[in-house]
């Protein structure tokens, strides 16, 4: 959308801009025949995703990890609106035990999947291995949601055969996938607290989210199946993601104050990209204020996408022998 774009909110060819809300962009849209779930649906813009969707009458499925949270999300948006079809099962999308768990008690409940928003994520974080030994943004941000969306892809696969609706699956990325690694992604070093950037090693969980976003798309078209996925650019939003971020972080966003969203401006995107009838068969794109954006060279090379997903299986099946 450019600088003055995003400044002035200035609509793109979709009809909507960066001062577009998750309302505006999902008006008079009757969501009562799908079922989501969203990662990470407590706060933020996934908690704003996640009532607008419900106020649209779709069943969403608040997966967390926090039970206390979820269950106040929950009763929020049951307060302002009694009719709403809200659930939550707990998931810690970091360990790849917690991911096969949720799974299980999903499919336990026998419901169909239209939509999956994998939205949880973390930020800036200190190095650090998650459980399964995985450096914890790459886990969190990418392992998990790639997991997640293997193991429910079947459940989609079947939903959209047999409803014949269109399956969605919305990986929230960001701008800072531009910021990375020089190689864009370290399999040598992804565990290997030498040479860690906070802000890099952040910038490869999000290049992540894209390339796994387009390799699947190039499966899913080749085996002709109804389900879309594509990614997101939420846009610069206060949330709790920049809890790991310090004082450089502060003077930047004073700096870049006329850039920032609110929550509701900020999940806009993700529930234009979820709902909108506009994007039906739209599927590998990168959005970024509800509009088509350009990713970076990296983010469009396939050979990169691919080695990423047989090294993602490789982590995984390392793991869970």
């Amino acid at each position: 959308m450019g600088i003055y774009g995003v400044m002035t909110g200035k609509k793109g060819k979709s009809g909507f801009g960066s001062a577009s809300t998750a309302e505006d962009v999902t008006q008079a849209i009757d969501a009562s025949h799908l079922t989501a779930i969203i990662t990470g649906g407590t706060s933020g813009i996934g908690l704003e995703a996640a009532r607008v969707l419900a106020m649209r009458g779709a069943h969403v499925i608040i997966a967390a990890r926090n039970p206390k949270a979820a269950n106040e999300s929950k009763e929020m948006i049951l307060q302002m609106n009694p009719n709403a079809r809200v659930d939550y099962l707990q998931i810690d999308v970091s360990s790849i035990k917690s991911v096969r768990s949720f799974v299980d008690q999903f499919l336990a409940l026998n419901v169909p999947l239209n939509i999956l928003i994998n939205n949880a994520g973390v930020m800036f974080c200190p190095f650090k291995l998650t459980e399964d030994g995985i450096e914890s943004q790459f886990a969190t941000n990418h392992i998990g949601h790639f997991l997640l969306t293997n193991l429910l892809l079947d459940k989609m696969k079947s939903t959209a055969r047999e409803s014949g609706v269109q399956g969605r699956i919305v990986n929230l990325s960001s701008i800072a996938h531009t910021y990375t690694y020089s190689e864009g992604i370290k399999f040598q070093g992804i565990n290997d607290p030498a040479g860690y950037s906070e802000r890099r090693a952040y910038g490869q969980s999000k290049l992540s989210n894209l390339l796994h976003s387009n390799a699947l798309s190039r499966r899913l078209q080749e085996e002709g199946v109804n389900i879309t996925i594509n990614s997101v650019h939420p846009g610069l939003v206060t949330t709790n993601l920049f809890r790991y971020s310090g004082f450089s972080m502060k003077v930047f966003r004073a700096m870049t104050f006329l850039f920032w969203k609110n929550i509701p401006q900020g999940a806009a995107t993700t529930c234009y990209v979820a709902l909108h009838p506009d994007l039906e068969g739209v599927t590998g794109k990168y959005f970024g204020d509800c509009n088509i954006v350009a990713p970076s060279k990296f983010a469009t090379n396939n050979s990169l996408a691919d080695k990423l997903w047989d090294f993602s299986v490789f982590l995984i099946d390392s793991v869970s022998k």
